[in-house]
Protein backbone atom coordinates (compact mmCIF):
# COMPACT_ATOMS: atom_id res chain seq x y z
CA UNK A 1 0.00 0.00 0.00
CA UNK A 2 1.07 3.93 -0.72
CA UNK A 3 2.12 5.77 2.10
CA UNK A 4 1.13 8.71 3.45
CA UNK A 5 1.95 12.70 3.50
CA UNK A 6 1.31 14.54 6.92
CA UNK A 7 1.35 18.27 6.58
CA UNK A 8 2.67 19.24 10.14
CA UNK A 9 2.01 22.65 11.58
CA UNK A 10 5.62 23.59 13.41
CA UNK A 11 6.01 26.31 16.25
CA UNK A 12 6.36 29.94 14.59
CA UNK A 13 8.73 31.16 17.01
CA UNK A 14 8.46 29.65 20.98
CA UNK A 15 9.19 25.48 21.00
CA UNK A 16 6.20 24.64 23.13
CA UNK A 17 3.72 25.90 20.53
CA UNK A 18 3.51 22.03 18.99
CA UNK A 19 0.85 19.43 19.19
CA UNK A 20 1.07 16.47 20.77
CA UNK A 21 -0.05 14.56 17.60
CA UNK A 22 2.59 16.79 15.55
CA UNK A 23 5.37 15.21 17.86
CA UNK A 24 4.10 11.51 17.36
CA UNK A 25 3.99 11.62 13.80
CA UNK A 26 7.00 13.38 13.74
CA UNK A 27 8.37 10.33 15.62
CA UNK A 28 6.71 7.48 13.61
CA UNK A 29 7.36 8.48 9.88
CA UNK A 30 9.80 7.03 7.98
CA UNK A 31 11.11 10.54 6.72
CA UNK A 32 10.74 14.25 6.72
CA UNK A 33 10.96 16.57 3.98
CA UNK A 34 11.66 20.02 5.30
CA UNK A 35 11.93 23.54 3.95
CA UNK A 36 15.41 24.44 5.49
CA UNK A 37 16.70 21.28 7.75
CA UNK A 38 18.96 23.17 9.82
CA UNK A 39 16.33 24.81 11.44
CA UNK A 40 14.02 21.75 11.98
CA UNK A 41 17.01 19.94 13.34
CA UNK A 42 17.01 22.26 16.20
CA UNK A 43 13.13 21.12 16.82
CA UNK A 44 13.64 17.78 16.66
CA UNK A 45 16.77 17.45 19.18
CA UNK A 46 15.00 19.90 21.53
CA UNK A 47 12.13 17.06 21.35
CA UNK A 48 14.78 14.13 20.94
CA UNK A 49 13.30 13.16 17.66
CA UNK A 50 15.55 10.96 15.44
CA UNK A 51 14.04 10.77 12.03
CA UNK A 52 15.97 11.11 8.96
CA UNK A 53 15.57 15.22 7.35
CA UNK A 54 15.51 15.46 3.41
CA UNK A 55 15.51 18.94 2.01
CA UNK A 56 12.34 20.20 0.18
CA UNK A 57 12.38 23.41 -0.32
CA UNK A 58 11.46 26.62 -3.64
CA UNK A 59 15.04 25.93 -5.27
CA UNK A 60 14.99 21.59 -5.21
CA UNK A 61 10.82 21.05 -5.34
CA UNK A 62 10.68 20.49 -9.12
CA UNK A 63 13.49 17.44 -8.85
CA UNK A 64 12.85 16.48 -5.47
CA UNK A 65 8.68 16.14 -5.62
CA UNK A 66 8.73 12.69 -7.99
CA UNK A 67 11.27 12.07 -5.64
CA UNK A 68 8.55 12.28 -2.36
CA UNK A 69 6.16 10.90 -4.18
CA UNK A 70 8.04 7.55 -5.66
CA UNK A 71 8.65 6.95 -1.83
CA UNK A 72 5.47 7.28 -0.63
CA UNK A 73 4.43 5.28 -3.85
CA UNK A 74 6.60 2.57 -2.48
CA UNK A 75 5.17 2.71 1.13
CA UNK A 76 6.94 5.00 2.86
CA UNK A 77 4.88 8.20 5.00
CA UNK A 78 6.37 11.59 5.13
CA UNK A 79 5.87 14.71 7.15
CA UNK A 80 5.78 18.27 5.46
CA UNK A 81 7.12 20.84 7.37
CA UNK A 82 8.03 24.51 7.11
CA UNK A 83 10.65 26.75 8.58
CA UNK A 84 8.27 27.23 11.40
CA UNK A 85 4.49 27.52 11.25
CA UNK A 86 1.99 25.66 8.92
CA UNK A 87 3.16 24.18 5.21
CA UNK A 88 1.81 25.37 2.16
CA UNK A 89 1.62 28.69 3.17
CA UNK A 90 3.98 31.02 1.26
CA UNK A 91 5.93 27.87 0.53
CA UNK A 92 6.22 25.01 -1.67
CA UNK A 93 4.28 22.21 0.11
CA UNK A 94 1.22 23.71 -1.47
CA UNK A 95 2.81 21.50 -4.59
CA UNK A 96 3.87 18.27 -2.75
CA UNK A 97 0.36 18.39 -1.63
CA UNK A 98 -1.37 18.88 -5.38
CA UNK A 99 1.31 15.72 -6.24
CA UNK A 100 -0.22 13.39 -3.81
CA UNK A 101 -3.53 14.41 -4.83
CA UNK A 102 -2.46 13.82 -8.39
CA UNK A 103 -1.01 10.17 -7.45
CA UNK A 104 -3.98 9.44 -5.42
CA UNK A 105 -2.12 8.92 -2.11
CA UNK A 106 -3.45 10.27 0.59
CA UNK A 107 -3.06 13.42 2.85
CA UNK A 108 -3.71 15.00 6.44
CA UNK A 109 -2.92 18.22 7.57
CA UNK A 110 -1.95 18.02 11.50
CA UNK A 111 -3.28 21.62 12.51
CA UNK A 112 -1.18 24.27 14.59
CA UNK A 113 0.69 27.52 14.72
CA UNK A 114 -0.05 29.86 12.13
CA UNK A 115 1.42 33.30 11.92
CA UNK A 116 -1.16 34.98 10.01
CA UNK A 117 -3.73 33.51 11.79
CA UNK A 118 -1.60 34.71 15.20
CA UNK A 119 -0.84 38.30 13.92
CA UNK A 120 -4.67 38.61 12.94
CA UNK A 121 -6.36 37.45 16.50
CA UNK A 122 -3.34 40.06 18.41
CA UNK A 123 -4.15 43.22 15.70
CA UNK A 124 -7.46 44.19 16.89
CA UNK A 125 -8.50 44.26 13.57
CA UNK A 126 -11.88 43.02 12.64
CA UNK A 127 -11.55 39.75 11.86
CA UNK A 128 -15.01 38.28 10.16
CA UNK A 129 -13.63 38.33 6.61
CA UNK A 130 -9.95 38.76 5.90
CA UNK A 131 -7.95 38.10 3.27
CA UNK A 132 -4.18 36.40 3.31
CA UNK A 133 -2.13 37.84 0.94
CA UNK A 134 1.24 36.86 2.02
CA UNK A 135 4.60 38.49 0.25
CA UNK A 136 3.25 40.74 -1.73
CA UNK A 137 4.51 40.03 -5.47
CA UNK A 138 8.32 41.63 -6.48
CA UNK A 139 7.28 41.99 -10.21
CA UNK A 140 5.40 45.95 -10.82
CA UNK A 141 3.11 44.28 -12.82
CA UNK A 142 1.85 41.58 -11.00
CA UNK A 143 1.68 43.74 -8.08
CA UNK A 144 -0.41 46.12 -9.32
CA UNK A 145 -3.68 43.98 -9.37
CA UNK A 146 -2.74 42.73 -5.67
CA UNK A 147 -2.79 46.54 -4.40
CA UNK A 148 -6.04 47.57 -7.05
CA UNK A 149 -7.76 44.49 -5.23
CA UNK A 150 -6.51 46.03 -1.36
CA UNK A 151 -7.30 49.72 -2.20
CA UNK A 152 -11.25 48.60 -2.48
CA UNK A 153 -11.50 45.51 -0.44
CA UNK A 154 -13.79 46.41 2.71
CA UNK A 155 -12.08 43.36 5.25
CA UNK A 156 -8.91 43.22 6.71
CA UNK A 157 -5.99 41.96 4.69
CA UNK A 158 -2.33 40.15 6.31
CA UNK A 159 0.79 40.62 4.57
CA UNK A 160 4.20 38.84 5.45
CA UNK A 161 7.50 41.16 4.71
CA UNK A 162 11.11 40.34 5.30
CA UNK A 163 13.16 43.46 7.27
CA UNK A 164 15.13 44.86 4.26
CA UNK A 165 11.52 45.44 2.02
CA UNK A 166 9.23 46.26 4.67
CA UNK A 167 9.78 50.83 4.13
CA UNK A 168 9.44 50.02 0.60
CA UNK A 169 6.06 47.89 0.72
CA UNK A 170 4.62 50.43 3.25
CA UNK A 171 5.63 53.14 0.10
CA UNK A 172 3.93 51.08 -2.05
CA UNK A 173 0.49 50.77 0.18
CA UNK A 174 0.85 54.45 0.94
CA UNK A 175 0.54 55.16 -2.84
CA UNK A 176 -1.95 52.34 -3.34
CA UNK A 177 -4.73 52.54 -0.54
CA UNK A 178 -3.94 56.09 1.21
CA UNK A 179 -2.05 57.10 4.19
CA UNK A 180 -5.08 56.70 6.37
CA UNK A 181 -5.79 53.22 6.91
CA UNK A 182 -5.15 51.75 9.69
CA UNK A 183 -2.51 48.85 9.97
CA UNK A 184 -1.24 46.84 12.89
CA UNK A 185 2.86 45.56 12.15
CA UNK A 186 3.48 42.54 14.49
CA UNK A 187 6.79 40.97 15.16
CA UNK A 188 8.30 38.20 17.27
CA UNK A 189 5.05 36.67 17.15
CA UNK A 190 5.22 34.16 20.53
CA UNK A 191 8.64 35.37 21.10
CA UNK A 192 10.01 37.12 24.33
CA UNK A 193 9.83 40.05 22.54
CA UNK A 194 6.70 39.74 20.74
CA UNK A 195 5.99 43.20 20.12
CA UNK A 196 2.18 44.64 18.37
CA UNK A 197 2.40 48.40 16.74
CA UNK A 198 -0.86 50.24 15.77
CA UNK A 199 0.04 52.60 13.05
CA UNK A 200 -1.89 54.71 10.00
CA UNK A 201 0.31 53.60 6.80
CA UNK A 202 1.41 56.84 7.02
CA UNK A 203 2.49 56.82 10.72
CA UNK A 204 4.40 53.20 9.90
CA UNK A 205 6.42 54.39 6.95
CA UNK A 206 7.73 57.51 8.91
CA UNK A 207 8.67 55.03 12.20
CA UNK A 208 10.69 53.02 9.83
CA UNK A 209 12.86 55.03 8.25
CA UNK A 210 13.57 56.26 11.34
CA UNK A 211 14.05 53.03 12.83
CA UNK A 212 15.48 49.87 11.22
CA UNK A 213 13.45 47.50 10.57
CA UNK A 214 14.43 44.07 12.37
CA UNK A 215 12.88 40.50 12.56
CA UNK A 216 10.33 39.06 10.48
CA UNK A 217 7.03 41.33 10.10
CA UNK A 218 3.24 40.17 9.94
CA UNK A 219 1.43 43.33 8.78
CA UNK A 220 -2.63 43.78 9.39
CA UNK A 221 -4.34 46.11 7.22
CA UNK A 222 -7.63 47.33 7.84
CA UNK A 223 -10.34 47.38 5.08
CA UNK A 224 -11.45 50.41 3.26
CA UNK A 225 -14.77 51.66 5.48
CA UNK A 226 -17.74 50.46 3.92
CA UNK A 227 -19.96 53.26 3.85
CA UNK A 228 -17.24 55.54 2.81
CA UNK A 229 -17.04 52.72 -0.48
CA UNK A 230 -20.79 52.79 -0.85
CA UNK A 231 -20.83 56.86 -0.78
CA UNK A 232 -18.36 56.79 -3.60
CA UNK A 233 -19.55 54.64 -5.26
CA UNK A 234 -22.50 56.04 -5.38
CA UNK A 235 -20.71 59.45 -6.69
CA UNK A 236 -19.37 57.72 -9.39
CA UNK A 237 -22.83 56.39 -10.41
CA UNK A 238 -24.26 59.69 -10.12
CA UNK A 239 -21.84 61.56 -12.34
CA UNK A 240 -22.90 59.56 -15.11
CA UNK A 241 -26.12 60.59 -17.23
CA UNK A 242 -29.18 59.48 -16.23
CA UNK A 243 -30.08 57.86 -19.52
CA UNK A 244 -27.03 56.29 -20.15
CA UNK A 245 -27.34 54.41 -17.17
CA UNK A 246 -30.29 53.13 -17.53
CA UNK A 247 -29.59 52.12 -21.01
CA UNK A 248 -26.17 50.04 -19.60
CA UNK A 249 -29.23 48.04 -17.65
CA UNK A 250 -30.86 47.65 -20.80
CA UNK A 251 -28.69 46.34 -23.07
CA UNK A 252 -28.24 43.70 -20.63
CA UNK A 253 -31.74 42.20 -21.03
CA UNK A 254 -33.31 44.03 -18.01
CA UNK A 255 -36.95 45.89 -18.89
CA UNK A 256 -37.35 48.92 -17.73
CA UNK A 257 -38.69 48.82 -14.71
CA UNK A 258 -35.81 46.49 -13.45
CA UNK A 259 -33.51 48.92 -14.76
CA UNK A 260 -34.93 51.87 -12.65
CA UNK A 261 -34.48 49.49 -9.51
CA UNK A 262 -31.03 49.09 -10.48
CA UNK A 263 -30.34 52.27 -11.29
CA UNK A 264 -31.76 53.69 -8.51
CA UNK A 265 -29.77 51.27 -6.12
CA UNK A 266 -26.80 52.44 -7.83
CA UNK A 267 -27.33 56.22 -7.06
CA UNK A 268 -28.31 55.85 -3.60
CA UNK A 269 -31.99 56.70 -4.16
CA UNK A 270 -35.28 55.87 -4.27
CA UNK A 271 -37.44 54.65 -7.88
CA UNK A 272 -39.64 57.22 -7.61
CA UNK A 273 -36.85 60.38 -8.02
CA UNK A 274 -35.53 58.07 -10.99
CA UNK A 275 -39.03 57.95 -12.93
CA UNK A 276 -39.33 61.64 -12.01
CA UNK A 277 -35.54 62.19 -13.47
CA UNK A 278 -37.01 59.99 -16.40
CA UNK A 279 -40.10 62.06 -16.92
CA UNK A 280 -38.62 65.36 -16.81
CA UNK A 281 -36.22 64.96 -19.58
CA UNK A 282 -38.39 63.65 -21.92
CA UNK A 283 -40.50 66.66 -21.20
CA UNK A 284 -37.02 68.80 -21.84
CA UNK A 285 -36.69 66.58 -25.19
Amino acid sequence: MAGMLYVCATPIGNLEDITLRVLRVLKEVDVIAAEDTRQTAKLLNHYEIKTPLVSYHEHNKREKTPVLIKRMQEGESIALVTDAGTPAISDPGEELVRACYEADIAVTSLPGAAAVITALTLSGMKARRFTFEGFLPMDKKEREPVLARLAESTCTTVLYEAPHRLCRTLQVLQDAVGGKRKLAICKELTKRHETVLHFTVEEALLYFQEKEPKGEFVLVLEGEDEEKKKEKEQRQWQEMPLARHMELYQNQGMSKKEAMKQVAKDRGVSKRDIYGALLQNEEED
